[in-house]
């Protein structure tokens, strides 16, 4: 698979759920006792070293583990990982939440954000070819201990009224041909104070109106569920504005 062995795939795999529920750098000890990949923590040790070598890991300052790098999560977005289907009840909840601000257009993308903020528990988005930025859940960041970094949060924050920056980000998904879109870290957001940042877009087209919605959240969220409720929530937009004729 690409450039990794079944062995590292294995690793990476364990490492990206150990920091995605721990935040912490992990280690080669804890893998082997927790894990039980049914090889030495010598073993380990090698093969994490050889997947910071192909740039799937990187060292942090401030432990001896590793944590995945922004190639790691790809990796594991685009070949690892099993995506959970949204319930009935769960579509269901979604369509009701917003159904009723229909009829307006401002009213339905802003309900949309709180909706999408409560249900992941991130800062939720949407931004349009109109000029338009809608956000809800700034809160919720605060509760993740990577955004207790004053920098970061007050970088986000100020961003989040720079309506061409997330203009910017709206036209990069237009030149995609992917469903969604997932920026991951430095690398994609252009700035190394986002480094431990990622966000989740899917897209939205009417007659009138074009956009994105998605999330923004440590880099270390759940894609499995997450992904799949951006790409429900951003047809059911969709779906909504073009019958309204937006």
């Amino acid at each position: 698979m690409e450039d990794l062995t079944q062995r590292q795939v294995d690793i990476l795999k364990t490492i990206i759920k150990e920091y995605s529920e721990t935040g912490e750098a992990v280690g080669s000890e804890i893998l082997e006792k927790k894990y039980k990949l049914g090889v030495s923590p010598a073993t380990i040790r090698n093969e994490m070293v050889e997947l910071a070598k192909k740039d799937y890991l990187k060292k942090t300052h401030f432990s001896s583990g590793r944590i995945p790098s922004a190639k790691g999560f790809r990796f594991y977005i685009k070949h690892l990982m099993k995506q959970k289907d949204l319930s009935t009840t769960d579509e269901v909840a979604y369509k009701n939440s917003i159904w009723d601000e229909r009829n307006e257009t401002h009213r339905l993308l802003s309900q949309a954000t709180k909706i999408l903020s409560q249900k992941t528990g991130l800062l939720s988005l949407v931004t349009t070819n109109l000029g338009d930025v809608y956000y809800s859940g700034m809160a919720n960041l605060l509760t993740q201990p990577e955004f207790l970094d004053l920098n970061l949060s007050r970088t986000l924050f100020g961003r989040l009224d720079e309506v061409s920056y997330w203009e910017r980000i709206l036209d990069e998904f237009q030149k995609m041909e992917e469903e969604i879109m997932c920026l991951l870290g430095e690398e994609d957001f252009h700035d190394p104070i986002f480094e431990s940042c990622a966000s989740v877009w899917g897209e939205f087209e009417g007659k009138n109106i074009k956009g994105i919605v998605g999330v923004v959240g440590p880099k270390r969220m759940y894609y499995d569920s997450i992904i799949p409720q951006i790409k429900y929530f951003s047809n059911l937009i969709e779906e909504i504005i073009k019958d309204q004729g937006f």
